[in-house]
């Protein structure tokens, strides 16, 4: 099954996140089926925090991939609203 969640990079206090369509089996930082943006809570432009390839995305949900809660949240955010099941 396909996750779209979070791999967390960056150092210690200064977080950074790739978005990235997973294998559910996978560990978090792990194996990466395809990387479709990244997350940067501490930016200081909002617009440059999420950074999405939203087609892609798209095609994920449309294809059966799940959503961490966390990512459901960020493309809630930027207008890509999941389906539900």
């Amino acid at each position: 099954m396909v996750k779209i969640r979070m791999k967390r990079l960056g150092r210690r206090h200064r977080p950074f996140y790739r978005i990235s369509a997973m294998d559910t089996r996978n560990p978090r930082d792990g194996r990466v089926l395809e990387e479709l943006g990244h997350y940067d809570p501490i930016a200081p432009d909002p617009a440059q925090q999420i950074v999405l390839n939203e087609d892609r995305v798209r095609y994920w949900l449309d294809h059966g991939a799940q959503t961490s809660e966390t990512v459901r949240n960020l493309l809630k955010q930027r207008g890509i609203v999941p389906r539900k099941k």
